[in-house]
């Protein structure tokens, strides 16, 4: 009986060090602070407690190479292991930047030794689809796999 009384004990303070360490986020903290007007955010708290787990379990999901991302996908034009991968890599990113220079393209590289040229960020098939029947012209060995793609510019009209 004292045992169990002991572990409960141990259990509690366990749990309440693991719960302060956490960070907490408001929902009036997620709104920028700008000289250009008075903002009122009324709701339950309960509401903070469901963002704040919503952040900590999606924390990591979308971190590629120490950058946020998000789910989408782009055009893979390239993708090798052989012993001079590094340079017909390089060598297809540049042939594929003078042909399509308004298109961002990403020089990879996956173990165990792949190298790989993926192009684009679409956020649907269907975006990266119109892109792909222009450039499956030029590189015929080129298909549309899905990746974490860069967030998009909003602020483009």
């Amino acid at each position: 009986m004292r045992i169990k009384r002991l572990s409960v004990i141990f259990f509690l303070v366990g749990m309440a060090g693991i719960l302060s360490a956490q960070s907490v986020v408001k929902t009036s903290d997620l709104f920028a602070d700008d000289d250009r007007g008075q903002f009122e955010l009324r709701q339950p708290a309960e509401l903070d407690t469901l963002i704040n787990r919503h952040i900590l379990a999606n924390q990591n999901r979308f971190k590629v190479n120490s950058h946020y991302g998000m789910e989408g996908y782009r055009i893979q034009i390239y993708n090798n292991n052989t012993r001079n991968a590094r340079d017909e890599s390089s060598s297809a990113k540049a042939n594929f930047m003078n042909r399509f220079p308004d298109v961002a393209s990403y020089q990879l590289y996956a173990d165990p030794g792949y190298f790989r040229v993926r192009v684009g960020d679409f956020r649907t098939k269907a975006e990266a689809v119109k892109l792909f029947q222009r450039i499956s012209r030029e590189f015929p060995s080129a298909y549309i796999v899905p990746d974490i793609i860069n967030f998009p510019d909003l602020n483009i009209r």
